[in-house]
Parts: C-alpha cells; sequence; structure tokens
C-alpha cells in the first residue's frame, strides 16, 4: 500500500474497496498533518501522530541513507540510537551546525 497526498495506491486496487469493520483498528484520519502539530503545541494536547513515531519513523529512512551511502550492513542500537561497533557510520549520525545567527 501506498499513501501520498492526494492519492493512494496498491498492488492490489480492491484493498482500496474494503471496508473497515466496526470491530477493525481505525486510525485517525488527518487532512492537515502541519495544522494539527501546530494546534497541538497550542492546546499541549497530543497531535494525531506521536513525536516518537515520527521519530522512529524518520530514523528508518536516515538509516536506509547510512547503509546505502556506506554500501554494507548496519547494526542499529535503537536505545543508544547509535550504529554499533561502526565509528564511521556513526560520523553520519550528525553533521556541522552552521553559526549562530546575530542581530547587528
Amino acid at each position: 500500500m501506498f499513501a501520498g497526498d492526494n492519492s493512494s495506491n496498491g498492488k492490489n486496487p480492491k484493498i482500496l474497496e474494503s471496508v473497515i469493520g466496526p470491530n477493525e483498528i481505525h486510525l485517525t484520519e488527518s487532512k492537515d498533518h502541519h495544522g494539527n502539530w501546530l494546534e497541538s503545541i497550542i492546546s499541549r494536547k497530543d497531535p494525531i501522530a506521536p513525536a516518537e513515531i515520527g521519530h522512529r519513523s524518520c530514523s528508518a529512512c536516515l538509516l536506509h541513507h547510512a547503509a546505502m551511502k556506506l554500501k554494507r550492513r548496519l547494526y542499529w542500537d535503537p536505545k543508544n540510537e547509535k550504529f554499533l561497533n561502526d565509528p564511521e557510520a556513526n560520523t553520519l549520525l550528525s553533521r556541522p551546525q552552521r553559526a549562530a545567527y546575530a542581530v547587528r
């Protein structure tokens, strides 16, 4: 199943026609993901997508990128958020930050 901003498709198109029953898991629909995030800041209520889920989802993509860049298998420690026994891979986890902004 693939989902984008305004479209969805899948290997089996019939999945898009299926109806989720009352006793099945229903996910929260978000038509304005960014707006929901801003509203959660103002209201102090949890957003539809919890920060931890967003962090872990993004991490999976970044870890995959590191493995592709290094062209080898990497082993990830999710608790410490470091690659295991791989100092070279760990250098990809951050980059030099720009100088601080100053008002003149």
